[in-house]
């Protein structure tokens, strides 16, 4: 797949994301038990759709005298503002899922990773807002931190946004309930 591509479904699942918000439904959660984190990250987005909305605003006042650069800067300017609304929705949407073999570690429509329960070797509740890239984790960052880890007796296979894929060890993830979500791990 080529960047254009990939760039291209994402944007898409954003808006389809948008339209289930909209709906209230969420998207792969009908076979377990759903663990949100989109409250982390709800007031920044929403702030900034608010900023995105403004600047519309006063970008369409200034420029009333010269139509034709009114007309494409509103159509970007509307587009950016529910690009921001769809980064939101796709959390609301789309969030962790714990099923009966699986869990399900989501970021949006950024990332979406299944790991098998038998390959959790430990989880635990770790409040952390400064991460350190390393080469077998993935943090899946939320409001600038992550609030619980799973360490893996395997590595699974992340695959970026961009379509490069690499092992992890360490998923490291932000969750609004983290003590539910840990568990409800150590349960299984």
């Amino acid at each position: 797949m080529t960047m254009v591509y990939r760039m291209a479904r994402h944007e898409m699942r954003l808006f389809v994301s948008l339209a289930l918000w909209l709906a209230r439904r969420t998207q792969g959660t009908a076979d377990g038990r759903a663990f949100g984190y989109a409250r982390g990250q709800g007031a920044t987005l929403l702030g900034l759709a608010f900023v995105c909305v403004v600047e519309t605003v006063g970008v369409s006042f200034m420029l009333r005298d010269m139509p034709l650069a009114h007309d494409v800067l509103l159509v970007v300017d509307v587009y950016s503002v529910l690009f921001v609304i769809g980064l939101h929705a796709s959390g609301v949407v789309r969030p962790h899922v714990l099923t009966g073999d699986a869990l399900r570690v989501r970021h949006g429509a950024h990332a979406d990773l299944r790991i098998p329960l038998a390959s959790i070797s430990a989880v635990r509740r770790e409040t952390r807002t400064t991460h350190q890239p390393e080469p077998d984790a993935l943090d899946l960052i939320v409001g600038s931190q992550t609030t619980v880890t799973l360490e893996l007796a395997e590595p699974v296979t992340h695959t970026s946004l961009l379509g490069r894929r690499r092992p992890v060890r360490v998923v490291r993830l932000y969750a609004d309930d983290p003590g539910a979500l840990v568990q409800a791990l150590s349960a299984r």
